[in-house]
């Protein structure tokens, strides 16, 4: 039986990590809290969304957001009474009725939206909350942050709304002292700037994701919505001891003897060297192991950067391990679509055995059970 093994130790120890860096119990000149928005996109980015909801409200994270309505309805109906913000802002009337009628938090970043909730607070007697979206150059939700002109007028136009806080978000955050991360963020400041000019207070600002929070500390404003380093993957440097989390758990199924020279799997890719003692796992690339997101990279740099990496990769040992009785073994030949082969030569290992391989929960077929341990 497979499952996803989630540590809660080093969970915890990833919060607690988190929790301190964000400085949660100094308030900032004006008095605020700052909050740490817990990011549960992606199934609670593969651990599970209720469980891993429910994990870090029990570890004081106040704040949950999702990305669509679907997880943050699953949440409501879970009984989970927290903060829940919407970060995916929508001109569809229905996503925008359902949202106000479970009380989330929406997120506001167009005249379309700004009319549709104009016309749907007319007709409802719940409380309207919202946070709005600037768009600083990543070009997907939110207004364009040059048009002040349309910031303020829709603002304004949301009176009866409770706006609670402004965001924006990152789309290169993952480099150090990055030139076009800094000019985001300084779009950012001249429109929270240009409201004050105007005598509009939002209580809440917040840019970061974590790369951006961990490579960037003068950029945390009062929020910061973190998801990928609670996990300890996130694409940034890792200096701060976060712990990676997620790994599958399954067990040998078969185990033979095959001579020297035997092809292990698909295209022929692999030959033993000797005769090898070979242990067959259930587990494969529709698992969510060894598993590569296709890097659709359009700038020049980008394509440099990953050419470098690959010729550097190219001259390292790169054989797959996996855990066996607290020792690693090899994975030998091409993993399959639901099985993989280990090379356990000169051991006791037996079929039935525990087998642990890492893997990003984020890729883990839904399918399979997590294990809070």
């Amino acid at each position: 039986m497979k499952s996803l093994i989630i540590n809660k130790n080093d969970l915890k120890h990833n919060i607690k990590i988190i929790k301190e860096l964000a400085k949660l119990d100094i308030p900032d000149d004006d008095g605020k809290k700052y909050k740490l928005i817990g990011v549960v996109k992606g199934n609670g980015y593969g651990l599970g969304l209720l469980e891993y909801s429910k994990f870090l409200i029990d570890n004081g994270i106040e704040i949950l957001a999702v990305a669509t309505v679907e997880e943050a309805i699953i949440l409501r109906k879970a009984g989970i009474k927290e903060d829940i913000l919407m970060m995916s802002s929508t001109s569809i009337k229905e996503d925008i009725e359902d949202l106000i009628e479970n009380d989330i938090i929406i997120t506001i970043g167009s005249v379309q939206a700004v009319n549709l909730v104009k016309e749907i607070s007319k007709d409802t007697n719940k409380k309207i909350r919202a946070h709005i979206k600037i768009d600083t150059g990543f070009g997907r939700y939110g207004f364009l942050y040059n048009d002040i002109k349309t910031i303020i007028e829709s603002i304004k136009e949301l009176s009866n709304i409770s706006l609670e806080g402004m965001y924006s978000h990152f789309s290169l955050a993952y480099y150090k002292n990055d030139k076009w991360t800094i000019e985001q963020f300084n779009r950012f400041l001249n429109v929270i700037e240009a409201l004050k000019l105007n005598d509009i207070d939002i209580k809440n600002y917040h840019i970061c994701n974590s790369p951006a929070f961990l490579n960037y500390p003068e950029m945390h404003l009062n929020g910061a919505r973190i998801g990928s380093a609670f996990l300890g993957r996130v694409d940034a440097e890792n200096n701060v001891g976060l712990k990676k989390i997620g790994q599958l758990k399954t067990n040998i199924t078969e185990i033979k003897m095959v001579p020297k020279g035997y092809n292990i799997g698909y295209l022929n890719s692999y030959k033993t060297k000797k005769e090898t003692k070979v242990a067959i796992v259930q587990v494969g690339y529709m698992d969510g192991y060894n598993i590569t997101v296709y890097a659709d990279m359009f700038r020049f740099v980008d394509k440099l950067r990953r050419l470098s990496h690959s010729i550097k990769n190219f001259f390292k040992k790169t054989n797959f391990k996996v855990t066996i009785n607290d020792k690693k073994y090899n994975v030998i030949g091409k993993v399959g679509m639901y099985h993989l082969a280990i090379d356990v030569t000169d051991s006791d290992i037996k079929v039935n055995d525990l087998v642990y391989l890492d893997v990003n929960p984020l890729h883990v077929d839904r399918k399979i059970r997590r294990e809070y341990v």
